[in-house]
C-alpha cells in the first residue's frame, strides 16, 4: 500500500503508486508529449525528452589515465597534494578520536570521590 501526506487532513492517507511518487507541487520527470522519432532507428524513445542535451565533457578517459598510471602510488594518493592533505587530515582525526575515546573511557572508569 502506498501513502502520501494529505494537506487537507494533515496526516498520511492511502494513495495510488502514481500519486505517492508524484507529490503535489512537483513536476513529473517524464515529458507529457512524446519525443519525435529517432533519426537512426526511425522509432521513438519512451520517457526521454527531446530537448535534453549533455551539458558537460566526459572526464572518464582522463581520470582513467591518471588512476591507471603505474607510478607506485596507491590509488587514494594519485591526484597529488589535495589527496595527500585529505589522507593526512583523515588519519589525524582518526588518531585524535581514538585518543579522545580512550581518555573518556579512563575518566568513566574512575570512581567519583565524595
Amino acid at each position: 500500500m502506498y501513502y502520501k501526506f494529505s494537506g487537507f487532513a494533515q496526516r498520511l492517507v492511502g494513495a495510488t503508486a502514481a500519486a505517492a511518487y508524484t507529490p503535489q507541487g512537483l513536476k513529473s520527470l517524464v515529458p507529457t508529449e512524446s519525443p519525435g522519432p529517432d533519426p537512426i532507428l526511425g522509432t521513438t524513445k519512451p520517457g526521454l525528452p527531446a530537448t535534453d542535451t549533455f551539458l558537460g565533457t566526459n572526464k572518464v578517459p582522463d581520470l582513467q589515465k591518471v588512476f591507471q598510471r603505474s607510478d607506485g602510488l596507491p590509488v587514494h594518493l594519485k591526484r597529488g597534494y589535495p589527496d595527500r592533505m585529505l589522507y593526512r587530515t583523515t588519519m589525524a582525526l582518526t588518531i585524535g578520536g581514538t585518543f579522545y575515546c580512550l581518555i573518556a573511557l579512563y575518566i568513566a572508569s574512575q570512581p567519583k570521590n565524595k
